[in-house]
């Protein structure tokens, strides 16, 4: 139990504010992007720079003290309870090299952030389909990108990164320095370390094509089938993904969709009007739309493409990674959350994977990595609200349909989106047994005394005898 004199030790090792379950400040600084999930940590610290996060961890470290970190909780799948809790959202520091194509982010930095610095110089990042979620937290999990058929996950491009682990000890590792750490870091969710700092690689543009297409719910049987045979056509170039959306009477839905069932399809091109037009003309003759926004965009508008909620939600998900989505798969998928279904969930989605996805990372000399998915064809993502009363009914359907897709599915997840992560053989499935094995040892050398014990951890090998 902390007492008086463990927190003055605390507040006088770091330069950022120290708050307690009491402190005006605390519900601010553990605050989850995911609102159903609430932290209640024993103290948390809002980490002014990468100094603070060295004395918190020795701090924690020399009372035994289990620690977790948080920038923006978009990942926030499971509450943390005791322990300290780092807010890593202060750390902003932010530099772009046109010169290398390289940009290098403090742990705080958002996707949106970086890009309004890098699309002036042509250059973009890989980020996902939200630019509100923060850069290291996402690339530690792999990264799934809206362009990933073209240039592969995000953790397949990051040159370095400044980890603090569970010694105290702040490292600054790459292909070269520790290069088995560097390795599991990019995939293994944080597991070993806490990163301060990560660089990464930027990718030129010139022109960019995205958007989306939305369907009547009525035809999902249709689209989706369509979908499946028009993949096969594209170029790695073209990024597509599909989803049933049952759309609520919220802010954040556009008014003429409000308490629907569509189908939306989202699309991401590197390329001019002309090449985006013919890539789409078999799936625009694919019903009536209800709605088409597809077309040239500045790339500082690609959160057009997904439209994931801006504002904060209380939501549960969870996925599976498929090795197929053939006519078997997607009645099985239909039959659980097509129309005349009574699927609760705001979002069934599948995001094809291949093309550089599927190919090994592209860090010159480096291990490899932590990153699951290469071998799969689909990602299956679900997403409900968790609210009473949904909340019972959208975990059953998960559940469910997560058990109806299992024979398509590989057995694995990525750690992104693996929702809730359950015991230790649930945990295990966002990477294949080698690596797993390999992070486990890992875990025995960086982080012996379980410290970072929160969120999707895992566990070390016991020690002999």
């Amino acid at each position: 139990m902390l007492v008086n004199d463990d927190i003055d030790a605390l507040s006088s090792a770091v330069s950022g504010p120290v708050a307690l379950p009491d402190s005006p400040e605390f519900a601010e600084e553990t605050f989850a992007f995911n609102v159903a999930t609430v932290h209640r940590p024993d103290v948390v610290l809002g980490a002014a720079d990468a100094r603070d996060v060295v004395a918190a961890v020795k701090w924690a470290a020399e009372r035994r003290l289990p620690v977790s970190v948080q920038s923006t909780g978009h990942g926030a799948e499971s509450a943390i309870d005791g322990g300290l809790l780092i807010n890593t959202r202060r750390l902003q520091d932010l530099q772009i090299d046109p010169d290398e194509r390289t940009a290098r982010v403090g742990a705080g930095v958002k996707w949106r952030t970086l890009l309004e610095a890098s699309v002036p110089h042509g250059l973009v990042g890989l980020h996902g389909s939200s630019t509100d979620v923060g850069v290291v937290g996402y690339t530690l999990g792999g990264g799934l990108p809206v362009l990933g058929r073209a240039h592969g996950f995000a953790a397949d491009h990051v040159r370095s990164m400044e980890i603090v682990t569970a010694d105290g000890a702040l490292r600054r590792i790459d292909a070269d320095a520790e290069a088995e750490l560097f390795a599991l870091m990019r995939g293994g969710k944080g597991n070993l370390g806490i990163v301060t700092a990560l660089e990464f690689s930027l990718f030129p543009f010139s022109d960019f094509y995205g958007g989306g297409i939305i369907y009547p719910g009525a035809d999902a049987a249709t689209v989706l089938a369509a979908f499946r045979h028009w993949l096969p056509t594209l170029p790695e170039d073209a990024s597509p993904s599909i989803s049933l959306l049952r759309l609520p009477d919220m802010d954040f839905v556009p008014e003429p969709l409000r308490n629907q069932f569509v189908v939306h399809l989202r699309f991401a091109f590197l390329g001019k009007r002309e090449a985006g037009d013919a890539l789409l003309a078999p799936m625009r003759a694919v019903s009536t739309p209800l709605m088409d926004t597809a077309g040239p965009m500045s790339y500082l508008d690609v959160d057009q493409i997904h439209m994931d909620p801006a504002d904060p939600l209380p939501f549960m998900d969870g996925g599976a990674l498929l090795k197929d989505f053939g006519d078997d798969a997607v009645a099985d998928l239909l039959e659980l959350t097509g129309d005349g279904s009574d699927c609760p969930l705001l979002l069934v989605e599948v995001r094809p994977l291949g093309g550089a996805l599927a190919r090994t990372a592209a860090v010159p000399d480096a291990l490899p990595d932590a990153v699951s998915g290469r071998d799969a064809a689909f990602l299956l993502f679900l997403v409900g609200f968790k609210i009473p009363p949904l909340a019972e009914a959208v975990s059953a359907s998960i559940s469910g349909i997560l058990a109806a897709m299992a024979p398509h599915s590989t057995g694995y997840t990525l750690v992104n989106f693996h929702g809730e992560p359950g015991d230790e053989e649930d945990r295990a499935r966002a990477w294949s047994p080698e690596v797993y094995e390999r992070m486990r040892s890992a875990k025995s050398t960086y982080d012996p005394g379980n410290l970072l014990r929160f969120g999707h951890a895992i566990t070390g090998v016991p020690a002999a005898g």
